[in-house]
């Protein structure tokens, strides 16, 4: 898969073509320059290392948004098996914008349920560019109840800029459908665990996000407003959205700081866009981790620590 790099990994790919152009020169040309094309090399790894050790929350924005991360529909053929999707949320249609169905991880059978993007015009047009109506947050709860009947765990992978915000959405009262979630979700007697792959954006996000264990790639986001929609609000500029990202604390390490997930999946060097199976097989062995804990605890400890988690949320010391 041919990888786009971003603005900031430019040095990175000079380096890249300096170093094949003086391989294809001494293939040509029979002469030995190994020891050139190593300074080369450590010098590269030196820069990938500057930059990929270093990554600003709005450099691991960008990479959330990279088109060839892998979506909810990537990991589900890379770490779970038998995928039965299933469709309709038996009141108005079904959703593109939010597949789901049974599955097994790891000889664990469970449901799966997450935003998908698209790579091309086509394939977005088809997803709703990641952003679910409400017909996709009420397929998740009908999902997420068939789950609850069946004592399968739930796993959702929140993948959105946002929730749709149409004239059509809001005829079938999208607000109404993400609190009803919120809602259920809070009481839900299976285990649930969510994670954010790529973009966590507000109430889209958090429509699927109430879980006992919430956790994030390295490299995705998780905020109640996009970088640039803030940055448009507080300094009437989308160009500000680098420092809006920066106060807003919407990175991994961050939110992991303030407890407001659980753990953080990491990512091969440079982004999970870079190898998707790599990607893959670290969330699979995160989440089997997590899965093997909360299903040791009653069910009735299960919803207080689910209740105790969120209630907590926003709670702050003076120093």
């Amino acid at each position: 898969m041919e990888v786009q790099p971003l603005d900031f990994e430019k040095p990175i790919l000079e380096l890249e073509k300096e170093i094949q152009s003086l391989l294809q020169k001494s293939e040509r040309n029979n002469i030995d320059v190994s020891a050139e094309i190593a300074g080369m090399e450590k010098k590269l790894e030196e820069t990938k290392a500057g930059i990929y050790d270093r990554l600003s929350p709005w450099q691991r924005v960008q990479i959330a948004r990279h088109t060839n991360r892998p979506f909810t529909l990537d990991y589900v053929n890379l770490v779970f098996d038998q995928f039965c999707e299933i469709h309709g949320d038996r009141h108005i249609g079904d959703d593109d914008a939010m597949p789901g169905g049974f599955a097994e991880i790891g000889g664990i059978k469970c449901v799966v349920i997450g935003h998908q993007k698209g790579r091309d015009t086509k394939e977005n047009l088809k997803r709703n560019f990641g952003c679910a109506h409400p017909e996709g947050y009420r397929k998740a709860l009908r999902l997420m109840k068939l789950a609850e009947k069946f004592n399968l765990p739930v796993i959702c992978m929140i993948d959105t800029p946002g929730a749709y915000p149409g004239i059509g959405a809001e005829e079938r009262n999208i607000a109404e459908a993400i609190a009803f979630n919120l809602r259920e979700m809070m009481t839900l007697e299976t285990p649930i665990i969510s994670i954010v792959i790529g973009e966590g954006g507000s109430g889209g996000a958090l429509g699927i996000g109430v879980a006992d264990k919430v956790l994030m790639m390295e490299n995705a986001y998780y905020s109640v407003i996009s970088p640039e929609g803030c940055a448009a609000i507080l300094w009437k500029h989308r160009k500000h959205a680098p420092d809006a990202a920066e106060a807003m604390k919407i990175a991994a390490p961050d939110l992991l700081e303030l407890k407001l997930i659980d753990d953080v999946i990491t990512e091969p060097r440079g982004g999970a866009h870079r190898d998707h199976t790599a990607a893959a097989q670290e969330l699979k062995a995160v989440v089997l981790k997590h899965l093997e804990e909360l299903q040791k605890n009653p069910m009735p400890t299960l919803l207080e620590q689910r209740y105790a988690k969120f209630r907590q949320y926003g709670e702050w010391n003076e120093a």
